[in-house]
């Protein structure tokens, strides 16, 4: 089968060496535009270009595929089927129509929930016990087209949104490659979604990663774990940011003020809204490097029964 595959970030790349692997032909690569990256903004690649120059693969980056263009790009590469992996822009009604196929999305969460650009943070942040991977005939709409296969994975206690990406990305790449074989064998069963139950998640802020110690203990960790590794959780020690990288729950109970340092012999204990704590594992002062807790309150002036800012006003 001629396939066409469309992805930007390193979340895509799985899947496209899993295409190349399989006996289909790539006869083309689309994915977003170089981009500036970084303190000096270096103009940089993403990921999926890279991997698609390393296997000599042709690599188109459209500004846009409206008004004709991404239409034109299809007729020139006459593509059986289009495969998407968080490719990053809307397709196009002429464009989705155009492949024998159509268009098959490879997206990161258990469909209708979470439609959008964030759902594997928003499965942690939420408290999820698992999550998984849609494939989806895809159409106008965002995430709304019919479910194809899914694929669910289990959310452990601690994992963070970066161990997830990496789980996710890999447990993708084979619901691609089962959902190409039913479209060659004509084994397909489109299931409709409920839109009743569609969860919509955007792109994620810096904002949502300000942490409110007056919230239960569960919902904090969630959130220092789904925010992992962007954009970040944090807290405000001395009027400076203090990013969060790692942490768990406590198994102590208190009555101190939320945000109130209980412990910092053994480890960096801090109380929360429901009575119960944190530990930090891992953290970094604005401008200053990371470190685990320990290392931190050796240099810090962090002492027990010091409160964290929280939020900042």
């Amino acid at each position: 089968m001629r396939i066409v595959f469309m992805g930007t970030p390193d979340f895509s790349v799985p899947c496209l060496r899993a295409l190349i692997e399989s006996k289909h032909e790539v006869v083309g690569v689309i994915c977003q535009p170089d981009k500036p990256v970084g303190r000096k903004q270096i103009l940089t690649p993403p990921p999926v270009k890279t991997e698609a120059l390393s296997h000599d693969l042709r690599v188109l980056q459209p500004a846009t595929l409206r008004n004709g263009a991404g239409r034109a790009i299809l007729e020139e590469l006459q593509p059986d089927l289009v495969i998407v992996v968080a490719y990053g822009k809307i397709l196009p009604p002429d464009f989705l129509s155009y492949p024998k196929y159509g268009c098959v999305n490879v997206h990161a969460s258990l469909l209708p929930r979470y439609r959008g650009a964030s759902p594997i943070h928003w499965a942690i942040l939420n408290g999820d016990s698992e999550t998984g991977v849609t494939t989806m005939q895809m159409d106008e709409g965002m995430d709304t087209g019919d479910i194809l296969l899914v694929k669910k994975v289990p959310i452990g206690p601690d994992d963070t949104a970066e161990e997830l990406f990496e789980t996710l990305s890999h447990v993708g790449a084979a619901a691609m490659l089962e959902t190409i074989e039913a479209v060659e064998a004509g084994a397909l069963h489109p299931v409709r979604q409920d839109n009743s139950k569609a969860v919509n998640v955007g792109l994620l802020t810096k904002q949502l990663g300000e942490i409110d110690w007056s919230k239960p203990a569960q919902q904090i960790h969630n959130q220092i774990r789904g925010l992992f590794s962007w954009p970040g959780a944090y807290t405000y020690w001395n009027g400076t940011v203090l990013k969060i990288h790692k942490a768990r729950l406590s198994t102590q109970s208190c009555s101190k003020a939320p945000g109130t340092v209980v412990q910092t012999k053994g480890g960096l204990l801090v109380a929360c809204g429901d009575g119960r704590c944190v530990e930090l594992l891992e953290v970094q002062l604005a401008g200053k490097k990371r470190l685990d807790a320990m290392a931190f309150l050796n240099g810090s002036g962090l002492a027990k029964d010091m409160i964290f800012e929280s939020p900042k006003q």
